[in-house]
């Protein structure tokens, strides 16, 4: 499943951004589980708030990385859908 530009994620309602101390990374948390995440992952996903388009979303960080990362969020988004975290 691929996300389309025109959609508007948002974070599953159990899952929240947080900080890991021990790794010192960021994770999304969510029931029973976590994922680690780059630098990167955490960028997009504090983009993520239900009001921003795939393409918005994508947009800023190409702006902030000076290249086009429209696929890279897309597939980072559409990855997190499959496995409902994102809706």
């Amino acid at each position: 499943m691929t996300l389309a530009l025109d959609a508007v994620p948002r974070l599953w309602r159990l899952a929240r951004l947080d900080y890991n101390p021990v790794r010192e990374r960021p994770v999304l948390l969510y029931p029973e589980g976590a994922v680690l995440l780059n630098d990167t992952g955490k960028a997009i996903l504090e983009l993520v708030d239900g009001r921003r388009t795939v393409a918005e979303i994508a947009a800023t960080l190409s702006e902030r990385y000076q290249t086009d990362v429209t696929a890279d969020v897309t597939e980072y988004l559409s990855r997190l859908a499959e496995r409902e975290l994102i809706q």
